[in-house]
């Protein structure tokens, strides 16, 4: 089986040549991720990757998600200061934050946890307002634009945005047969999507919430293929449970006879850095051991350093998979042990 590269597309990446690299390197499908893309943008993003290459296109809704607007560079929420939640657009400062979709408003209520972004900032609602709240930070740490948040208890929300609808008939359009839906709850989620795009679109089912995983077995059989978006799912259960996690999703899929794919945190210290981790390499054997179909480069290749180094460096981790798998690397290396002794 041919282990598949899955890579999102960002500012990084939206290159001719950067493009034109990828596709010799075997990349399997392109990902467009609608939480980081405009509308307006959708159909001159597919224009530039169809100039240059035939690898298919994959549009990735928003999906029943919470995300910050846009906060001033650098901003920090310090403990034991209040601020207030807005629904309006307004850029975020330390008095105040935008969340959107402005409707997760209706589900507040005093004492509802907020966890902003991936550095661990915790907010707790105190007073609610029409389409606002006042929240103290409980835990403060830095807030950087269009984040994912989380609420505690976890509110229930339509499973495709506004945008994400305009999204799938723009793709329709523009003949895009690859869909993701983010954050799939539930099985008619999946038929949700389906009954929207193109007749015979492949669809893809993103497990990254509690509430998804409950019902894994029902989306799985709903879905075509299966994505595991670790680092969402990171907010809603214990980090070091996140492993389990993913080999009880790949075994439920590969059981189910459906491709599963891993995304997040692969190799993100090349979103900065030009080497991996040893944990990077061990996390990249262990997810392709656990059975997976593919694996998913996200920041990696949408704003990383280095895209193509990236992609390089997982096909070094496939070939070494296939090797072992083999035996062929352990023989490598008592043939070297024997030369050197």
């Amino acid at each position: 089986m041919k282990i598949k590269i899955l890579c999102t597309l960002g500012p990084a990446s939206l290159r001719p040549d950067i493009l034109r690299g990828l596709d010799e390197r075997g990349t399997d499908l392109y990902r467009i991720n609608l939480s980081h893309t405009s509308l307006e943008q959708i159909e001159p993003t597919v224009e530039l990757i169809r100039s240059v290459s035939s690898t298919p296109i994959s549009l990735d809704t928003e999906g029943a998600q919470v995300r910050c607007g846009f906060v001033e560079d650098g901003l920090v929420l310090e403990a034991g200061r209040s601020l207030t939640l807005t629904g309006e657009v307004l850029p975020g400062t330390r008095e105040r934050l935008t969340l959107w979709p402005a409707v997760v408003f209706e589900t507040l209520a005093p004492g509802t946890l907020v966890g902003v972004d991936f550095d661990g900032v915790v907010l707790r609602v105190d007073e609610l307002g029409i389409g606002q709240a006042v929240a103290s930070v409980v835990r403060g740490g830095r807030v950087r634009s269009n984040r994912a948040v989380t609420m505690t208890p976890a509110p229930e929300l339509p499973a495709l945005s506004e945008k994400d609808r305009a999204g799938i008939q723009i793709g329709a359009r523009l003949g895009i047969t690859h869909y993701a839906l983010s954050f799939a709850s539930h099985a008619r989620d999946v038929d949700l999507i389906r009954g929207m795009a193109p007749a015979g679109a492949h669809i893809m089912a993103k497990l990254e919430s509690r509430v998804g995983v409950r019902n894994m077995d029902g989306i799985i059989e709903a879905a075509d293929s299966v994505l595991i978006d670790r680092g969402d799912l990171s907010h809603e259960v214990p980090f070091e449970s996140v492993p389990y996690y993913q080999k009880t999703i790949v075994r439920r899929a590969n059981r189910g006879n459906r491709p599963v794919y891993v995304a997040t945190n692969l190799l993100e210290s090349l979103v900065t850095n030009a080497m991996p981790t040893i944990a990077e390499a061990n996390d990249i054997a262990n997810t392709l051991l656990d059975g997976v179909h593919g694996l998913v480069l996200a920041a990696e290749t949408a704003i990383g350093l280095d895209p193509l180094g990236s992609v390089d460096l997982v096909l070094r981790a496939i070939d070494a998979f296939e090797r072992a798998s083999q035996g062929d690397l352990l023989e490598e290396d008592r043939s070297y042990i024997g030369i050197v002794s």
